[in-house]
């Protein structure tokens, strides 16, 4: 962290390995396989996760940074939707450009050649090649609705 507490630098753990390139609606995203592959230097924190574990995956809109952000638009971008802060939407159009989305895994592999690992999942919306910044097992008692 810098001197300038307002600024911080975030480390990829990871990348995603997705068929989508492009831009797709985040429902067809989640129905396909994709893959986190995990840096050597982070795949010991995989320990403890399994097959059927279901994981908060955090990762940046790498490919929505560089068009910009509006802090008030139409909601899915169409002008039939009245406008909203982007806080209260789902948009990729954000300050930070950064997502979070439940995935299930699949399967968890070692890459032998460079000692990282490839977690297979399927629910996740992220694009080809996103930088993955963590991931953290979901707990419905401990990320569900607060009182």
């Amino acid at each position: 962290m810098g001197s300038d507490a307002s600024v911080f630098e975030v480390t990829p753990i990871g990348f995603v390995r997705s068929r989508f390139t492009t831009y797709a609606p985040s429902s067809e995203m989640r129905e396909h396989l994709s893959e986190i592959v995990v840096l050597p230097e982070f795949a010991d924190g995989l320990l403890g996760l399994e097959t059927g574990d279901q994981i908060l995956t955090l990762f940046v809109l790498h490919r929505a940074a560089a068009t910009g952000y509006e802090l008030r638009l139409h909601p899915g971008h169409n002008p039939a939707n009245p406008i909203r802060g982007v806080f209260s939407t789902r948009s990729q159009y954000r300050p930070n450009f950064i997502a979070a989305t439940i995935a299930q895994i699949q399967d968890i592999s070692e890459v032998d050649e460079g000692g990282g690992a490839i977690i297979t999942v399927v629910g996740l919306d992220a694009q080809d090649g996103s930088p993955v910044i963590d991931i953290k097992r979901h707990s419905a008692g401990f990320d569900g609705n607060a009182p």
